[in-house]
């Protein structure tokens, strides 16, 4: 059920409304299904229509008259509040409509339970799927109604109404959305031929710019350059920055001046005191002694760090968990500047379905999430071209960390949120397909030699004998064969790869094993192999903790690198 509250200075208005039937033609059969005494006077179901109305509007203006001659009058005296039922729901009957209404103004204050003084209301349907609920604010005593937060405490009932009659339960939100393109904002943008409107267009600008920029200094100059938008930068006297402006050129009102949004009314987390916190807390750009920045796989920094999001999503400290998804979220903003341009499409999809996902009502300490922030800044410096490996390879495990996002906010009835995660799966499911095809086909076509394929087999059976039959069997085997036999190459032992890479999450759920292996496999190889120092001191340890894990029917740790092993989410 929706509940949409508003004001008015009409009585007579209002209920004219809500009983016309010549005008409205969806208005069918209005009559009261209750009202606050249970004898309020009933056009719909009176002999003479006209005069029963007029006698409805005088009982229920009677203590607005009164409170004006003492002074006390309201400008906006009319509390209107219009309650429809799911399109799927079944059709309620008026005695189930009457419990709903007298629950709604029970819980918005217009006549509390119990309150002899209560304002005076009436309940009134005129279609099949929803009532109105008419309200005049002055309560028995002549003063206002005490009607704070209706809006809120009117969906908190109707969530409980739903459930207790086995109605479709909506999706419900936290007050921490962006707003929504008004109906003029959108039928503007029909009317010009654009594909979103100017809020959602700037949105999106602003978004992508903070999750290019490493200072706020940085971000009001690249914000600054952005082609056909418009900046205005607000000071302080003492010359700091205290907020901005943005508009899109050519966007004009009736008198040819711009259309300038604040970045609050863009979105809560867009204001410039909150772009400024996340921004200081990004972590700053690995530099070797020499101060020039260190030069590593971007992909293979920013994939690493999004492994992590699962453990950080799994810990206690929600501000820190709330904190890494919101960097994440700024991961996804940044990869349609560096992605091909035939998976732009959806990625930027991906970017905005999470964008709801990535606030709720826990404050974020982005302070916590500085390597990861870091980490999704050196996407800057990816290469445009290349096999496009890296770019697969960090879909892969933003898929896991999209799961663990979703599992996070339903345990905290995110609704929306969850809702929002869903849909970026979504995106990146078809986005990592299309980004996978060629570099998994072009590791295939470097397949090793077959008797090398088949030692590497056997290494796939012992390690992991569980899934072996599936993976060997699974099409992305030949490309699995390849990042092994490549690491082999490298100076890795393939076995101690493939135990460090089963180790770090389960196969179990996994929709490609080899797939999932060989991305693993892919980046664990990135890193340099292990001196022969280190294979002789993880040899002690291994052995120092065989006969306690034999013992206790668990498998040995595979080596000092791996994570601490949890369970996968469902990719």
């Amino acid at each position: 059920m929706i509940a949409r509250v508003g004001s008015g200075k009409s009585t007579a208005g209002l209920i004219w409304y809500l009983f016309d039937t010549k005008e409205a033609k969806d208005h069918t059969d209005p009559h009261l299904v209750a009202s606050w005494d249970g004898f309020a006077p009933d056009p719909g179901r009176a002999d003479d229509f006209d005069a029963t109305k007029k006698l409805l509007v005088a009982d229920l203006d009677l203590r607005v008259k009164q409170a004006r001659r003492l002074g006390r009058g309201l400008k906006q005296h009319v509390w209107h509040c219009s309650i429809r039922a799911a399109p799927e729901d079944r059709i309620l009957s008026d005695d189930e409509w009457a419990d709903v209404a007298r629950r709604i103004v029970r819980a918005t204050g217009i006549a509390p339970e119990g309150d002899p003084d209560g304002c005076r209301w009436v309940a009134v349907r005129h279609a099949p799927d929803h009532i109105h609920i008419a309200a005049t604010k002055v309560r028995g005593d002549l003063s206002p109604a005490r009607h704070w937060h209706d809006y809120l405490n009117a969906d908190r009932e109707l969530a409980s109404v739903e459930k207790e009659y086995g109605l479709r339960q909506l999706v419900r939100g936290d007050r921490t959305a962006a707003q929504r393109p008004t109906r003029a904002e959108k039928e503007k943008a029909l009317r010009t031929g654009r594909r979103t409107t100017t809020r959602e267009h700037l949105r999106t600008t602003v978004r992508t710019v903070v999750a290019a920029s490493t200072s706020p200094e940085e971000f009001i100059r690249v914000l600054t350059g952005v082609e056909g938008v418009l900046v205005d930068v607000q000071h302080f006297p003492s010359g700091d920055i205290r907020g901005y402006k943005i508009a899109l050129s050519g966007d004009t009102n009736a008198q040819g001046e711009p259309i300038w949004f604040s970045g609050s009314k863009l979105a809560p987390d867009l204001s410039y005191p909150q772009i400024r916190q996340r921004l200081d807390a990004t972590e700053a750009l690995p530099t070797d002694p020499t101060g020039t920045r260190r030069r590593t796989d971007p992909w293979h920094q920013a994939t690493a760090a999004t492994e992590r999001v699962p453990h950080h999503l799994d810990r206690a400290d929600d501000e820190a968990a709330q904190a890494h998804i919101a960097a994440f979220g700024e991961a996804l903003d940044a990869l349609p500047l560096v992605a091909p341009a035939d998976l732009r499409p959806q990625l930027r999809q991906a970017a905005t379905a999470f964008e709801r996902a990535t606030r709720s009502r826990v404050r974020a300490r982005h302070e916590q999430a500085q390597a990861l922030r870091g980490a999704v800044r050196t996407l800057r410096t990816a290469p445009a071209g290349g096999d496009g490996s890296g770019l697969a390879m960090f879909l892969d495990m933003a898929l896991l960390a999209v799961i663990a996002t979703i599992r996070w906010h339903r345990l905290r009835h995110h609704d929306q949120q969850v809702a929002a995660a869903q849909q970026t799966l979504d995106h990146l499911r078809a986005a990592y397909g299309q980004a996978a095809a060629a570099p998994l086909a072009a590791l295939a076509d470097r397949k090793p030699p077959t008797d090398k394929v088949a030692r590497l087999a056997q290494h796939i059976r012992t390690v992991v004998p569980d899934h072996g039959e599936t993976v060997l069997t699974d099409p992305a085997w030949p490309a699995l064969a390849t990042a092994l036999s490549e690491a082999e190459t490298d100076g890795h032992d393939p076995r101690r790869l493939l135990q460090v890479a089963t180790h770090q999450r389960t196969l179990d759920d996994a929709v490609s094993p080899a797939e999932v292996l060989t991305w693993r496999i892919r980046r664990l190889a990135h890193r340099p192999p292990p001196s022969d120092r280190a294979l002789a001191a993880q040899a002690r340890s291994t052995r120092a903790a065989r006969p306690m894990a034999v013992h206790r029917n668990e498998p040995v740790a595979a080596t000092s690198l791996s994570p601490t092993p949890r369970p996968s989410p469902r990719r």
